[in-house]
């Protein structure tokens, strides 16, 4: 890859690039600190309100199974993963978060997980940021792999996003609230839905269509369907809220009234529910997972696999690579043993399980004519 020319203003914007990725580092890390000194990091507690908490799994005394019958693995781009949860874009660009990509690697590698990157523009931008992402691919050989680009980027970009990493599947992310916030931010959304469908045609890989907190619509699922999008991350609010970023990094912070916006994870799921097989991409979930009962709880509501950003992320930066394969290796045991006592052994068996929706999301269901009672009915279908 060829060096860029170099400009003052070139190299205004680069700096203002590099800036802006310790910012999103330091203001995440933040706000997962907060939610766990309130109780909300590890069982959702604290002041905001989580609608993982709206979803209750009924239990039946006498469904329990043996955990070692139970294989909750999941496919993802053609390959088997042993874990139905994976590492989730984060960041990369600078020399700080070249070391948390590093970590994060190590970790993926040591536990089987899949792996998304942070946006990898700033280095398709900027060549001496590639090797914060490239450190990636070197630490996880034969791992799954995901690169990440921003919606909007040409097809040509996408490739070369696909090629830094020697990328299994392709994130493409949809941010038209943080565009809109960010201080930088550039809201020209004229033609998102033609350029993805153009990176559809033009990429190797999988193209995996997520959000950054916001949700994605049934609406907007089944437009992703119609241009071939393979994988679909419905990505809610209720993680890391790029809103809060944004507004933080605005001189007056301004837009502070919006909190809130988007739909959350199993809002999204729910609403899929709607659809048809064949209307959707295959879907994933992430926003706000904060353990491995969300987890069970996206599964159960039709997501294929489980992206955890947050509390991941805490962990490598608080204890590097061995705190994050301790914490995996934690969520891989409890996953197992409460799909057990659900009497499910496998992720299917979990889509079979008996579910209240109740509270916010009860009233969501009822106004977008969703049955919500059919899921505490599911086990005597």
């Amino acid at each position: 890859m060829s060096a860029m020319p170099s400009s003052p203003g070139w190299d205004r914007d680069a700096a203002r690039r590099h800036d802006r990725k310790e910012d999103h580092v330091r203001l995440a890390v933040v706000q997962w600190s907060a939610r766990k000194h309130s109780g909300g990091g590890s069982r959702g507690g604290g002041s905001a309100h989580n609608e993982f908490d709206d979803l209750e799994f009924i239990h039946h005394a006498l469904a329990a199974v043996p955990p070692a019958e139970v294989d909750l693995g999941v496919e993802l781009a053609g390959r088997r993963l042993s874990s139905p949860f994976y590492i989730n874009g984060m960041t990369g660009g600078t020399e700080h978060t070249s070391h948390i990509n590093q970590q994060l690697a190590i970790a993926a590698r040591q536990t089987g997980l899949a792996m998304a990157c942070g946006s990898v523009s700033i280095a398709l931008d900027d060549p001496s940021c590639a090797e914060s992402f490239r450190v990636i691919r070197r630490e996880n050989p034969d791992g799954v792999v995901m690169a990440n680009i921003g919606v909007g980027r040409s097809p040509a970009d996408a490739v070369r996003a696909v090629d830094l990493l020697d990328a299994d599947l392709l994130q493409v992310h949809i941010n038209a609230v943080q565009e809109t916030l960010m201080p930088e931010g550039s809201p020209d959304f004229a033609d998102w839905l033609g350029g993805i469908e153009q990176i559809v045609a033009a990429v190797p890989v999988p193209v995996l269509v997520k959000e950054v907190g916001f949700g994605l619509s049934a609406r907007t699922l089944r437009q992703l369907a119609e241009i071939g999008v393979r994988y679909a991350d419905v990505s809610g609010r209720g993680g890391t809220d790029f809103l809060r970023i944004e507004n933080d990094r605005r001189p007056g912070a301004d837009y502070g009234y919006l909190t809130g916006f988007g739909q959350s994870a199993p809002a999204c799921l729910l609403d899929a529910g709607r659809l048809g097989f064949e209307e959707h991409p295959a879907l994933l979930a992430s926003g706000g997972v904060r353990n491995p009962l969300d987890v069970l709880k996206c599964l159960a509501l039709g997501a294929g696999s489980v992206g955890v950003a947050g509390s991941f992320l805490s962990a490598v930066v608080d204890g590097g690579a061995a705190a994050l394969v301790e914490l995996i290796t934690s969520w891989q045991v409890h996953t197992r043993e409460l799909a057990a006592l659900l009497g499910a052994r496998d992720v299917a068996g979990l889509q079979r399980t008996d579910l209240l929706v109740r509270r916010s999301l009860a009233e969501y269901c009822q106004l977008r004519g969703i049955d919500a009672g059919a899921y505490s009915r599911r086990s005597e279908a």
